[in-house]
């Protein structure tokens, strides 16, 4: 049985076929300036101009365009992975939302611990010790709510998901090449996401979720070490099959990416055309 219905299949498609052509249109007919007087460019202030200079001079105008091109599209794609999740997830799942905002009155003295328990990751992980569990830090962060000195806090999730059991799924989907700043961040909203909804695992579960796995196949063959060593990995990151394991089940990811390289394939020349060649 299939994890993507061929109605579902069918929405995914034209929405990655909108989203190029979008994305093709801002982008064609771009003027990229020449050189044309070169020596008038030398004295300019920018460093990022200096730098491009010598490749201005020497790149067709056309192929800039299309290198520019592909930097939006790879920074924009991670919107498309929300997307397709969503869609996928809808299938499976009694309801799947993006941005989904998720707000309630919690204690001053909870959202204290949310940022006590990051400090303590924070240094166990710069010292090299053993880290807390992540479990353990959203059990500190309930226990220390109260029902006095309330405030109003919300948090929006890049997607909810409810099974139909009823477990709560949180997922912040992000790059696969953090920071520090940005694993503790997570950490912090994943941490928010569950005193929010006052339920710990397995009710609710939270996630830091990688569309893929940019250096192979396995969960092992991840490599990036901030993100090892900066987020729960073994408790609160998923990436690759994990994550669309979850989604819509076993076959989910392999089914994406056929959808993928399908729309690929048909829009390649498309592409080619309208940016090198203005049609």
């Amino acid at each position: 049985m299939s994890a993507i219905s061929s109605i579902t299949r069918a929405i995914i498609k034209a929405y990655l076929e909108v989203f190029i052509e979008n994305l093709v249109n801002e982008y064609r007919g771009r003027l990229i300036p020449k050189l044309d007087i070169p020596a008038t460019h030398l004295s300019s202030p920018s460093s990022t101009e200096q730098s491009e200079l010598l490749q201005t001079a020497i790149v067709p105008s056309e192929l800039l365009r299309i290198n520019e091109f592909e930097r939006a599209f790879s920074s924009r794609l991670g919107t498309t992975y929300e997307e397709c999740a969503k869609l996928i997830a809808l299938e499976h799942h009694q309801e799947a939302s993006r941005s989904y905002e998720i707000s309630g009155d919690v204690s001053v003295e909870a959202i204290n611990e949310i940022e006590r328990q990051i400090a303590l990751f924070e240094q166990s992980a710069d010292n090299n010790a053993n880290k807390p569990a992540f479990e353990e830090m959203i059990e500190a962060v309930l226990v220390a709510q109260k029902t006095n000195h309330l405030v109003r806090r919300s948090v929006k999730a890049d997607l909810y998901v409810l099974s139909r059991d009823g477990r709560k799924f949180f997922f912040e989907i992000k790059g696969s090449k953090p920071n520090k700043g940005q694993c503790l961040e997570v950490i912090q909203r994943l941490l928010r996401y569950h005193l929010l909804c006052g339920l710990s695992r397995p009710e609710a579960q939270s996630y830091y979720a990688m569309a893929y796995n940019p250096y192979g196949p396995n969960r092992s063959d991840y490599k990036w070490s901030v993100a090892r060593k900066y987020t729960p990995f073994e408790q609160a990151v998923i990436m690759g099959h994990e994550f669309w394991n979850i989604i819509g089940g076993e076959t989910a990811y392999e089914e994406l990416l056929d959808i993928y390289q399908e729309v690929g394939r048909e829009k390649g020349k498309y592409m080619l055309d309208a940016l090198a060649f203005g049609f």
